[in-house]
């Protein structure tokens, strides 16, 4: 199977049967550039169990609001319309995730974490974006697991066995990482450019060429949270860290100390948000 065909693939997983269908029509909201915050609120609003998710993941550790947003105008409102349609994407994925992968809604949440807290440690704007990105990352390996899930979990299997990481075996079977396929369904649905580079640079950071520094940040998350342990990214290794990376975050060593008793605060508070609609 060439590239061409392969993104054929990957950017048609909202038309599987195996997808539900309410996130079919999240997918036809988010992927219209020209949807206006009233129309996703509006959107939103007319499901009960959406309303729930939004909310509780607005107050998570993911954004650090803890608890202050209390109706979806005001998320809406306060995080901005690019922030709230990646959000609206990632908490109706939180299900196929988990059961494509268990542990990788964790992983991802975790990553979305740490992600905004060294964005904030960095003074980056909008760091809520950037825990869009992270939380939306590895969007690649539900793409992957959904179009072809024998042939997926047999990569996963192998990535113990074989001693490899994943985004290797998944280079050596389809010819394209999880975060490459990221980046095609993000362009697919319209999300902004800084958006896909982050998803799509996230183990490369430094191919980004507009937004380096905060791929850089969701790179350093996704280190870190696989450092910790916290979900599960698809195999049991830790990937290094890129030197170019570090040297565009330019942390002290009392930065990362800050940054990783933050991460801990916040995670260790965050076992309500890890399934949000329970």
């Amino acid at each position: 199977m060439d590239a061409r065909e392969l993104r054929n693939h990957i950017e048609g997983i909202n038309a599987l049967p195996t997808i539900p269908g309410a996130l079919r029509n999240i997918v036809r909201v988010v992927e219209n550039p020209r949807t206006s915050l009233s129309e996703i609120g509006s959107f939103i609003s007319k499901d009960p169990v959406l309303v729930s998710r939004v909310l509780k993941v607005v107050n998570s550790p993911i954004y650090g609001f803890s608890g202050r947003i209390s109706s979806v105008n005001q998320a809406l409102l306060l995080l901005g319309l690019s922030i709230v349609r990646g959000m609206l994407f990632g908490v109706s994925v939180f299900e196929i995730m988990e059961k494509t992968m268990v542990g990788l809604w964790g992983h991802s949440m975790g990553c979305a974490v740490a992600a905004r807290i060294i964005a904030q440690k960095k003074g980056l704007e909008e760091p809520e974006e950037i825990s869009v990105a992270a939380l939306l990352h590895d969007i690649g390996k539900v793409a992957f697991s959904l179009k072809f899930p024998e042939d997926y979990g047999a990569l996963i299997g192998a990535t113990a066995e074989r001693k490899m990481f994943l985004f290797e075996a998944e280079e050596e079977h389809f010819g394209v990482t999880h975060a490459k396929a990221g980046a095609w369904i993000c362009e697919k649905w319209n999300f902004p450019r800084g958006l896909v580079e982050m998803i799509g640079y996230h183990h490369k950071p430094h191919l980004s060429k507009n937004v380096p520094v905060q791929t850089a940040v969701v790179h350093l998350a996704d280190v870190l949270i696989r450092a910790k342990g916290f979900g599960f990214g698809g195999d049991n290794f830790v990937p290094p860290l890129s030197q170019s990376a570090w040297r565009l975050l330019d942390l002290a060593e009392e930065d990362l100390r800050e940054i990783v008793c933050e991460v801990d605060e916040a995670l260790a508070g965050s076992g309500d948000f890890l399934f949000p609609d329970e």
